[in-house]
């Protein structure tokens, strides 16, 4: 009796916390999930703790908080760069593999449950994007899309972040991507048109964004630069940065050849970093397949910055787990 009456006592402040939990959380799928104002609040973080890093200061904002990495595929910057700035942030980490049995031993819905019941942020590495929608609807914590076949939020943040270092401001920029559109460029695309930075894809027939995602784009993100066209002289053409991936993703294996005939004429370099702006920097996601897509001159010349960029996914990566989790930097 008297249990049941502690329990009746309890009640109304154990919905007010789960109600307040529910209304704070966010998760970071798409880079369309954010503002402009929030990218800007995230960059902004990400700058105060970059900064505090150099001088020696790893600040603890997220002591006792727990990240679970679930990867179904290969990586090293994104599983290194998260691990690393949940350390530096005071917390900790967990990397589950196939001995969690992610998405085999029981349903995701189930898998998410008991997981988020554990931790306070999940990471995704995914296979199929719907999966991580998946596991995000029935998830009671912060998930953040790692990678997926659709988007790649974190990277394309941590590109922006990284532009923007290198030319001081985002307005006046323009990015020019070479290749395919695959998830990495419509995160890039996602990013610039809410940042202001004109975006210009160059990529052969076939390999274009589909329709719904150009008018995702528009209706996101009015007004914004963007531009398609085969032809990558003229994508390039007065580029504050030229942008590149792989030709095969992981996955794609199986057409490699056939991309390789379809892509052969938009290798990025020398020649076509020339078309671009003369102070134009070069970027890449890596891995880079090195006489595929670019060559050494470029990767290793001096308007490369694709190390710049992944040392920036730790630091863009604490922004967003500080801004996510509800801490102040």
């Amino acid at each position: 009796m008297l249990a049941q009456r502690a329990l009746a006592l309890r009640a109304p402040v154990l919905r007010a916390w789960t109600l307040t939990r529910f209304t704070l959380m966010r998760h970071l799928i798409n880079v369309s999930d954010l503002t402009t104002d929030e990218i800007l609040r995230i960059f902004a973080i990400s700058e105060d703790l970059k900064a505090k890093f150099r001088a020696g200061v790893r600040e603890p904002l997220l002591p006792g908080r727990v990240m679970a990495l679930v990867f179904e595929k290969q990586s090293l910057r994104t599983r290194v760069s998260f691990q690393a700035a949940m350390t530096h942030l005071g917390g900790a980490s967990m990397m589950l593999g196939d001995d969690a049995g992610f998405g085999k031993r029981e349903s995701l819905a189930d898998f998410a449950r008991v997981l988020s019941e554990m931790v306070d942020v999940i990471v995704l590495r995914t296979k199929k994007h719907q999966t991580v929608n998946e596991v995000a609807a029935h998830a009671a914590c912060s998930v953040i899309n790692g990678l997926t076949d659709q988007s790649h939020p974190c990277q394309a943040l941590a590109d922006l972040f990284t532009l923007r270092e290198q030319f001081g401001a985002l307005q006046g920029c323009k990015l020019a991507w070479v290749g395919d559109a695959n998830n990495v460029a419509r995160s890039l695309a996602m990013s610039c048109a809410l940042l202001g930075v004109e975006f210009a894809v160059a990529c052969p027939a076939g390999y274009e964004f589909e329709e719904a995602f150009v008018a995702r784009l528009q209706s996101k993100a009015p007004g914004s630069k963007f531009r398609s066209t085969r032809d990558p002289l003229e994508a390039v053409r007065g580029a504050s940065a030229v942008y590149t991936d792989v030709w095969a993703s992981m996955g794609q294996e199986a057409e490699l050849e056939r991309r390789r005939r379809d892509f052969a004429d938009y290798q990025v370099n020398g020649r076509l970093m020339a078309a671009a702006s003369p102070t134009a920097r070069f970027m890449h996601c890596l891995p880079a397949r090195r006489g595929e897509e670019v060559t050494d001159e470029v990767m290793d010349g001096p308007y490369s910055i694709v190390v710049e960029q992944a040392a920036n996914r730790m630091h863009v990566q604490k922004g967003i787990l500080a801004w996510l989790l509800g801490a102040q930097a």
